[in-house]
């Protein structure tokens, strides 16, 4: 597996010479973050970006997350046109030599947490969701603004964006998922792409709104519907795990050979719909990362793989959940499994 880390670019106070001492730690999954949703992404920021990371002696081995436009999503009448847009992009990416592009189908909002810097038993504090509060949030009130949510949207826009999902079941919604796939994955295999699509994170409707790659069913179909090797997952370990009804090992199974990016979080289980993410260690959280990262070896995955969300540890300060001490633990740690795991089987 090759071991990776996120990086959001030259205002992340996470720099790349900080990353480069990581041991084993070679992967930047990084993006174009100053284009707006749907737009094509220039090839020569692409290659920019590329050459910055390189010149690090590192490797932008996956795009996280080339953005789907909110037409796409709810099948509207422009869809096309931002269809073809995604299409030129991933030739771009392709052009400058990215194998991996992560995206996610969410509606309107991105990751959702109700609390960014929740109090952990051991003094460090770390991103939360609890189901209680999240339904007393109105998001149009401006009271809650998360780092994954695309905040260039006016209050009325959104209202309407919002009001539009009124109408959209989970059906329609995997339906205009299963069309943007049919379009752009033989974009993907004739440049050499794989898509890696992320869970909807919490894996159930939000606010109102439809979500639909949730659950194992869910993979199984859309992997089925569009059956092609480019089209394929992320695996989010606290994605699919924040719901403990979710089989994660099965999902590992009927996404073999089609998982291309691994994100490994720990999360502890507060209730049926509420969690707190943790440490890595298996004794911190409610999954058993040891268990997990062994499916994934068997299952063959030997691509790029990311520490995920780390918590606030030893008074640092910054993007919620993507702090270096943490996260550069959680390397270390899940590195030590996978020398582990190697070792067993002679590899």
């Amino acid at each position: 597996m090759e071991m990776s880390f996120r990086w959001y670019g030259e205002d992340d106070p996470v720099t790349l010479e900080h990353i480069r001492q990581i041991p084993d730690t070679r992967g930047i999954v990084s993006a174009v973050y100053d284009i707006p949703p749907g737009e094509v992404w220039p090839l020569e920021k692409i290659e920019k970006l590329k050459q910055t990371v390189e010149a690090h002696d590192l490797e932008l081995n996956v795009i996280e997350s080339v953005p789907v436009h909110e037409d796409i999503k709810m099948g509207a009448p422009s869809r096309d046109k931002w269809i073809e847009n995604y299409k030129e992009t991933l030739r771009n990416l392709s052009r400058a030599g990215i194998r991996t592009v992560c995206y996610n189908f969410m509606p309107v909002f991105d990751w959702t947490r109700s609390e960014l810097g929740a109090s952990l038993p051991d003094g460090s504090n770390s991103l939360k969701y609890d189901e209680e509060t999240v339904e007393h949030l109105d998001p149009l009130s401006g009271e809650l603004t998360l780092p994954g949510w695309d905040l260039s949207y006016q209050t009325e826009d959104l209202r309407k964006i919002m009001d539009a999902y009124q109408s959209i079941s989970e059906e329609q919604l995997m339906e205009n998922l299963i069309y943007f796939l049919e379009q752009v994955v033989p974009t993907a295999e004739e440049e050499g792409v794989l898509l890696a699509i992320h869970p909807d994170d919490p894996p159930w409707s939000i606010f109102g709104l439809p979500r639909v790659v949730t659950t194992k069913e869910n993979v199984e179909h859309m992997l089925h519907r569009v059956d092609s090797t480019n089209n394929g997952i992320t695996f989010c370990t606290g994605s699919y795990g924040a719901n403990p009804d979710n089989d994660l090992n099965g999902i590992i199974e009927a996404a073999k050979g089609r998982i291309h990016f691994v994100h490994a979080r720990n999360v502890k289980w507060t209730g049926s719909r509420s969690f707190q993410e943790t440490s890595h260690s298996i004794k911190d959280g409610s999954l058993d990362m040891t268990a997990l990262l062994q499916k994934l070896h068997e299952a063959g995955f030997s691509g790029p793989i990311r520490p995920d969300h780390g918590r606030m540890i030893w008074g640092e300060t910054g993007r919620p959940g993507y702090g270096l001490y943490d996260r550069a633990l959680g390397a270390a740690y899940l590195n030590g499994i996978i020398d582990t795991l190697d070792e067993q089987t002679g590899e």
